[in-house]
């Protein structure tokens, strides 16, 4: 797990039996990682960030769907990530990553575009440590390749 999530529950939990697709929703409590001086402004002043995150894992096909967004300020901002991992159409050995993001910010004034780029670049540095992640899920639930 991240150093900055300090813990995750799941809150709902399923598995359609038709299709083998899992779906899971978690709520993570996350570090506060805003910078010190930017938690100047009071509404940045939280030790802990609330996100929730929805996944769809489908073994036979060998994908995943994750969905997240931040739930902690919802009256300031408006982040949600959409990320799918699946199975190369060139190699299956590979693993394709698709993510797209959106950070909207409103009501800190001045600030609202120095913290919108503060998340988009955090967010990118999570992309790659999520490839990572994802990759190894993969390997656990579906095997790994025979060559890598």
């Amino acid at each position: 797990m991240d150093k900055n999530v300090l813990s995750v529950k799941i809150t709902e939990e399923k598995r359609d039996e038709s299709t083998g697709v899992i779906y899971r929703k978690r709520i993570a409590i996350c570090q506060n990682v805003v910078p010190e001086i930017l938690r100047k402004v009071s509404i940045l002043k939280v030790p802990n960030i609330q996100l929730e995150e929805e996944s769809w894992l489908n073994p036979r096909e060998r994908n995943m769907a994750i969905r997240s967004h931040c739930l902690t300020w919802t009256q300031y901002a408006s982040m949600k990530e959409e990320s799918v991992f699946r199975e190369s159409m060139e190699n299956p050995n590979w693993t394709e990553f698709i993510q797209r993001g959106r950070i909207s910010i409103t009501g800190a004034g001045f600030l609202n575009c120095i913290l919108e780029t503060f998340a988009s670049t955090f967010l990118r540095q999570g992309a790659q440590k999520g490839i990572r992640i994802m990759e190894m899920l993969l390997k656990e639930q579906c095997g790994a390749p025979l060559a890598e």
